[in-house]
């Protein structure tokens, strides 16, 4: 089971002031930071296993704030302040002392987290002179590592048995978890599943919101029922349809209602961090997933000229969904590494709702065959079910073993029915649910 485990920020954004302050930002790669940051904080002539637990104390506070997306979730833009007051001391000229920056190179990369939970550990810590706080005492840690402590002892002194430190977490550029486009009827995807879990844990403390029993990666009616509630009970416009300002809002409540930057969180479990799909598709992967991506290039590449049309296979990622993936991000300015990730992706959806958008009139193909975009689901209504009952209609004329259809664009369980024969006959998989091959298999057998 793939979890969304915290990764190492390449950089950091520092807000220098109180976060609703007027200042400047700096952008500061994130070992940097962390240096700054200990070399305000502690002195270099601590014990060396002192220094190694309050560094590792800070880097899981930054993360805890990254991770959770707690100043952007407010709508601010940038990751973390430099106030010790809020978060953690940061000078922008401050000189780094080279012992604690010898241990920060070799534990950048290193976190605390508690046994039952993902997130990194919201790691409060005081002077233990001056200031006395729930989390790590900084002078207490150079008391307890004269008496021959280890970091994690210490650490677990003052944060409890039942954490444990992750090594060598990944070092990647941070990515916003809002997908970049709205998410709405139709779309799927692990987003769609988490936004569920954060919605219904939301709705234990507002149970105006409707529970959303389904958990799929399928943004379903029953899902925008309970978005559109909750817009309703936070003044937002009630659409139905996360953007990123109701996105934003949904991860600060959750983060609000789990507590999360605090020492003594409900934290987020495993189960609630669970990916079924990784967050990159390369060469030689394949599932479900790929059916999106490969009827999208085929579809762009058609109409532009600078992507080869390839043969591709829609549940395969092949040397040519590679070289058409390559084309296309040199096409769009992005990275030329032939990896999808999230970036590549939400190109590519915007890339291919653009290209159907503008198929010219002199196509001789019709523009109501193209795929939607968008996943159809039980209970959807709209010009895309009239598509897609049309094109039933048409099959149920000419095959007697498909139950026939009634065009009233609301997808009933009549067209439920016709769609999942549809999926037995043709070994695709029965799930009522018309994504890009199922409905390239309806539109076919139409003709």
């Amino acid at each position: 089971m793939a979890i969304r485990t915290p990764i190492i920020p390449t950089v950091i954004t520092v807000h220098l002031g109180k976060p609703d302050e007027t200042a400047r930002n700096v952008t500061v790669p994130f070992d940097e930071y962390i240096k700054n940051v200990s070399s305000g904080e502690i002195y270099p002539n601590w014990p060396i296993d002192a220094i190694k637990a309050n560094v590792l104390a800070e880097i899981s506070f930054a993360l805890n704030r990254i991770y959770n997306e707690w100043y952007p979730s407010k709508g601010y833009n940038f990751d973390i302040t430099s106030t010790s007051a809020y978060d953690q001391s940061f000078g922008e000229n401050r000189q780094f002392f080279e012992r604690i920056s010898q241990v920060v190179d070799e534990y950048f990369n290193n976190y605390i987290v508690k046994e039952d939970q993902v997130q990194p550990l919201f790691a409060q810590y005081c002077d233990g002179k001056v200031t006395k706080c729930d989390g790590l005492s900084q002078w207490g840690s150079v008391t307890l590592a004269n008496s021959g402590k280890t970091p994690l002892e210490i650490l677990k002194y003052y944060y409890g048995d039942d954490i444990k430190i992750i090594y060598n977490a990944p070092v990647e550029e941070n990515i916003e978890s809002y997908p970049g486009f709205p998410v709405e009827l139709g779309t799927t995807g692990d987003f769609v599943r988490l936004l569920k879990i954060e919605l219904n844990r939301i709705g234990r403390n507002y149970p105006a919101i409707p529970v959303i029993t389904d958990d799929s990666i399928f943004f379903t009616v029953e899902t925008e029922q309970a978005v559109k509630k909750f817009q309703e009970i936070f003044n937002l416009d009630k659409t139905g349809i996360v953007d990123k300002t109701t996105w934003y809002k949904i991860k600060y409540l959750y983060n609000s209602v789990k507590n999360i930057s605090n020492l003594y969180s409900e934290g987020i479990s495993p189960d609630e961090a669970k990916l079924i799909f990784n967050t990159t598709i390369k060469l030689g992967d394949t599932g479900v997933a790929l059916n999106p991506l490969n009827y999208y290039l085929n579809v762009i590449a058609y109409f532009d000229p600078d992507i080869p049309f390839l043969n591709l296979n829609s549940d395969t990622f092949t040397e040519n969904t590679r070289q058409m993936v390559v084309a296309f991000q040199n096409k769009y300015n992005i990275k030329a590494d032939g990896i999808v990730d999230a970036n590549t992706w939400r190109a590519l959806k915007e890339a291919y709702n653009q290209t159907i958008a503008k198929v010219p009139t002199n196509c001789l193909c019709n523009v109501n065959e193209f795929y939607p975009g968008r996943y159809l689901l039980r209970d959807m209504t709209g010009d895309d079910i009239i598509n897609l009952q049309k094109f039933l209609y048409l099959i149920c004329e000419k095959k007697q073993s498909i139950p026939g259809v009634i065009v009233n664009g609301t997808y009933d369980s009549l067209t439920e029915q016709s769609v999942k024969a549809i999926q037995a006959n043709n070994n695709l998989e029965v799930n009522g649910v018309v994504g890009p091959k199922t409905w390239t298999k309806i539109v076919e057998l139409s003709k």
